[in-house]
């Protein structure tokens, strides 16, 4: 599985398009605001916890989180990042894309260490999903202009 540490640059500049500040903790310690806990990243308003350990995917992930939330959640956030169905496989879909963006990774890698983690999926694996499932993730990304017509990130959260 992919860690953060061997792309935090990259990610660091990734996060900072959509105003999140990565915030590196001690090795071994606690994760402040990590849902799952263990090496897992934690979000708390627009800081994303994480450490050398944490995979990449549960950093995108949370990430995806904060991008898709609305203004009035965003500004509440400490752990759980609550949102409905339409919004959990939009961020699924937003963290396969912006794992693309990240020079050394690909979408493919992120389903491969999607799968690993344990998200399942009606097709038996993100990146089927993805491939032949996810018009819907896509669309709700498109209407909240997350990402465009053509599917490039537009480097802007959602804001209503």
């Amino acid at each position: 599985m992919t860690r953060v540490e061997s792309h935090l640059a990259a990610v660091t500049q990734l996060l900072s398009r959509y105003r999140i500040e990565p915030v590196a903790v001690e090795p071994g310690a606690t994760i402040p605001g990590s849902y799952w806990g263990e090496s897992e990243a934690g979000l708390i308003g627009d800081r994303i916890y994480f450490r050398y350990d944490t995979p990449l995917h549960s950093v995108l992930h949370e990430a995806c989180h904060f991008i898709c939330m609305d203004d009035s959640r965003r500004t509440q956030l400490e752990r759980d990042a609550g949102g409905d169905y339409d919004e959990e496989n939009a961020v699924c879909y937003l963290q396969i894309l912006l794992a693309g963006e990240i020079p050394g990774m690909s979408s493919l890698r992120m389903c491969s260490d999607m799968d690993a983690w344990g998200y399942t999926f009606r097709l038996g694996s993100a990146s089927a999903w993805f491939e032949r499932d996810a018009a819907d993730a896509r669309q709700w990304l498109v209407a909240h202009r997350i990402i465009d017509e053509s599917g490039r990130v537009t480097g802007t959260c959602r804001s209503r």
